[in-house]
């Protein structure tokens, strides 16, 4: 009989087993707590899809599991019953949602299912302050109003809203309530002095603090304060920081140090000394969890933690000196509890295509990674993402698979290399973590122009420098490598018209590129000069650098380079050349004339003039004129008498060039004056040139005749007198007697007349002055009352005005347009010189024949 009941147990349990098995089905009730016995929770039997009377035929009934579920089931309806008092607090403490699961056993045949209860939760806790009284002192004065004061909170037993706690204080006028936000859940309460203390007026404050819940109907709870006012130190105890905050896993063995805590006073003996206290425990059941060292502020464990029942600690620290009016600080510290997971997650790379081109599209895979956790259910489901989240993603190809993709596009010139991060994140609470680090660098392709710095480039050259000399080093930027990144430099345009300065008209010449004057380094970027510069010849060159790098296909930048040369004093001063033809050779016949009646003859590279003795100081005889190819300072001439030196009888305009008279001439000068010109410019260092000027000294008679015979001479050759070597006859004979003056008026008058008339006329109609254009080198000379200046612009033009003291002269500068085309039209709107000639010498013999002939009729009269 025995055997027989063994195996018909053996059997009842194999088949429960397999009812257990195959069943799957789950039920879910609610019910609230604190429900009376009786009180119906479902109608189990007929949720289940039982026919009436079926429930208590295949015996319906709860599965024990240890734990009293106060609930059953009716057997004779079916239906799930309270059967004891049912307190969420007991059965979840502080856990939501408060859940029971039941197994519900049906025979015939035999069958499990699953009941889910959930407990809710309602307000029949009121919220409790850890004592129902709370003694503070505080000293008169020293404590300014804003000072805080940390109170004990409430606990409330309840969940959600139920537990929400608020806090209101009785009315004073010296004391309010502050509340701090702890965390989400909790709120802890500050006394705040708003008035200060006067322990003499009122020596002890009864406050109550009242908590109130957020339940309907809520609940309170009331702790009374009594504040009393001490005289205290000067400095209270302060922690070195106001918030201590740790984590500890829940895993951690009793007596572990948990912080030290560290405060200071700044006082001095006894009252400098600090103790340490723990003044509030949040929730209550912290008080048990942790104990002080009053002395050092060592802070250890003292039971074990669990992470499913608290979570969080929050602890009231107060450091208190040992003064006799001892003041307190206060911290907070917030311990964590970290709940403990056996298995992270494991992230491994099984294929990784390094490195991605910056011109990789869109989808572009650059690894696959699978994934794994040892874990099971929740612990073991895996969630994976990226970091950072740009320019790439994950993408899963199936369990356990994904794929790392391009999602953005890539610029290697602004990230080179990507540090990526594949973090992996189980369903556990907490999760845990785990993460694989990707290197993924970019190669990069020829995306990037070379650019150079500037657009334009002012370069400064003096002349005459070396050929090969470095003019100036440029150089542009590839933010690419390797072959994309490497620039070479090449002269890609400009030029000079060749013969002239740049930019001007060089007719016939023909064009020279601006690499026959520089050359730049392919690698570098230096620029080099080829060949001297001459500022007389080359003023601005202007040209173009091309960077180009060596990628495919290659990409290429210009900058535009502005060389000035700068003049040096490399021409020493020239007297104005003698010429064949025109107003020179009329000098020629003049002062072989003058020489013929001086006696002397002329001889070769010296300068001729006449004086008549008796002529006053500051009586001009000639002028030296000179011209210097350079320009500015290094143009501007001055005049020196280098002999005969000491009192001569002449002197020289130091920079008009005028010779002059320096006193009266006798006959004690002698009949010839021989004067050595230095004419020197103010370059660095001075250049000079030296003219020979011999001045014959004349009765004033002879001068006169000298004087008309120059007149003559100049009228029937060309118009104006001139020296053959640049000198300007002076107005000598202008100071002889009247009665020569009246023998030379009635020999001329009959000659003069008629030709003084038609020149006259012809004055009318011809210009006052005429512009002289060629060419050639074309030089300027201003000249004036304070110098000479010479500007060697070959395409300035000059303006020649006619004037019989030939003492100033007007310089025009030409605009800055392009040349004219070469040709010959270009040489059509010059006048022809003999046009100008007759023009200035027509103007010069109606000065003569107003001297020659009214004067000497004025006289007579």
């Amino acid at each position: 009989m025995g055997e027989r009941c063994c195996c018909l147990s053996v059997v009842r349990v194999l088949v429960l087993q397999a009812a257990w098995a195959l069943s799957g089905g789950q039920v879910r009730y609610s019910v609230p707590e604190e429900a009376k016995a009786g009180t119906v929770v479902g109608r189990l039997a007929q949720d289940l899809g039982l026919e009436a009377g079926e429930a208590e035929a295949r015996r319906l009934r709860l599965v024990a599991q240890g734990r009293r579920a106060s609930v059953e089931v009716s057997g004779a309806s079916g239906a799930l019953l309270v059967s004891s008092r049912l307190d969420r607090e007991e059965l979840c403490g502080k856990s939501a949602p408060c859940a029971l699961r039941l197994e519900v056993l049906l025979e015939r045949p035999l069958r499990v299912f699953h009941v889910q209860l959930e407990v809710t939760d309602i307000n029949d806790n009121a919220p409790v302050f850890p004592a129902a009284r709370k003694n503070l002192s505080i000293p008169e004065w020293t404590t300014l109003p804003g000072s805080r004061f940390p109170l004990e909170g409430a606990s409330d037993a309840d969940i959600g809203a139920n537990a929400q706690l608020t806090y209101t204080l009785s009315p004073s006028e010296h004391f309010s309530l502050d509340l701090q936000k702890s965390n989400e859940r909790n709120i802890e309460p500050e006394l705040l002095l708003t008035k200060p203390l006067d322990r003499e007026t009122i020596p002890v404050h009864r406050l109550v603090l009242t908590a109130t819940d957020g339940g309907r109907p809520s609940l309170t709870g009331t702790m009374e304060l009594v504040i009393t006012v001490l005289d205290a130190n000067d400095n209270a105890p302060q922690f070195n920081q106001s918030v201590y905050k740790v984590q500890l896993p829940e895993n951690a063995t009793e007596g572990t140090l948990v912080t030290r805590l560290n405060a200071t006073d700044a006082d001095e003996g006894i009252n400098s000394e600090v103790t340490y206290a723990v003044t509030n425990f949040i929730p209550p059941s912290g008080k048990d969890v942790i104990s002080i060292n009053p002395n050092t502020g060592e802070i250890h464990l003292t039971a074990a933690l669990d992470f499913e029942e608290v979570s969080l600690f929050d602890f009231r620290i107060e450091a208190r000196d040992k003064g006799t009016l001892a003041l307190s600080g206060h911290c907070k510290l917030v311990l964590e509890v970290l709940d403990v997971n056996d298995n992270a997650p494991e992230v491994w790379v099984t294929s990784l295509s390094v490195p991605v081109p910056e011109d990789a599209s869109l989808g572009t895979v650059v690894a696959l990674l699978s994934v794994s956790d040892r874990d099971s259910g929740e612990n073991g489901l895996v969630r994976c993402w990226v970091w950072p989240a740009s320019p790439f993603g994950l993408e899963a190809t199936f369990a356990g698979s994904y794929s790392l993709v391009l999602r953005e596009a890539l610029d290697r010139e602004r990230v080179s290399e990507y540090e990526v991060e594949v973090r992996a994140e189980d369903g556990g609470a907490p999760a845990l973590r785990a993460s694989r680090g990707l290197r993924v660098p970019v190669s990069d392709v020829n995306d990037n122009a070379p650019s150079f710095a500037q657009a334009v480039y002012t370069v400064l050259a003096r002349e005459n420098n070396a050929a090969g000399a470095e003019l100036a080093r440029l150089w542009a930027r590839d933010p690419d490598e390797a072959a994309n990144g490497r620039v070479s430099y090449s002269v890609w345009d400009g030029g000079v018209a060749a013969g002239g300065a740049a930019g001007s008209s060089s007719s016939g010449v023909g064009w020279r590129p601006a690499s026959s004057y520089v050359s730049v380094d392919a690698e570098s970027g230096r620029v080099w000069a080829l060949q001297p510069l001459d500022y007389e010849e080359l003023q601005v060159l202007q040209f173009e650098v091309r960077a180009v790098d060596a990628g495919e296909p290659p990409l290429s930048g210009n900058a535009t380079v502005q060389l000035f040369v700068l003049d040096e004093n490399d021409n020493a001063p020239a007297l104005l050349p003698a010429a064949g033809s025109g107003p020179e050779a009329g000098g020629v016949a003049a002062a072989e004339a003058a020489a013929a009646l001086s006696g002397p003859g002329w001889e070769s590279g010296t300068l001729w003039a006449w004086a008549a003795w008796g002529a006053p100081a500051g009586q001009v005889v000639a002028k030296i004129r000179a011209v210097d190819a350079d320009s500015g300072y290094n143009a501007w001439l001055r005049y020196e008498l280098w002999e005969p030196r000491g009192k001569g009888p002449f002197r020289v305009g130091l920079y008009s060039g005028e010779v002059s008279t320096a006193r009266a001439l006798d006959e004690a000068d002698g009949p010839r004056q021989r004067l050595l010109i230095v004419v020197r410019d103010h370059g660095e260092p001075a250049r000079s040139a030296t003219a020979t000027l011999s001045v014959s000294l004349l009765e004033a008679a002879e001068a006169a005749l000298a004087a008309g015979s120059s007149s003559s001479a100049s009228s029937s050759s060309a118009g104006v007198s001139r020296s053959a070597a640049g000198v300007e006859l002076g107005p000598a004979a202008a100071s002889a007697a009247t009665n020569v003056w009246l023998v030379v008026a009635i020999c001329a008058v009959s000659s003069l007349f008629l030709l003084a008339v038609v020149l006259y006329g012809a004055s009318r109609w011809a210009p006052r002055a005429a512009v002289l254009s060629a060419a050639g080198p074309t030089t300027l000379v201003c000249a004036s009352e304070v110098g000479s200046w010479s500007y060697s612009q070959r395409h300035s033009r000059s303006l020649c005005v006619a004037d019989g003291a030939a003492k100033s002269d007007l310089m025009v500068f030409s605009p800055n347009f392009p040349p004219p085309p070469p040709g010959p039209a270009a040489k059509d709107t010059q006048p022809e010189p003999s046009a100008l000639l007759d023009t200035v010498s027509g103007n010069i013999l109606l000065h003569l024949t107003y001297s020659f002939f009214f004067l000497p009729l004025c006289s007579l009269a």
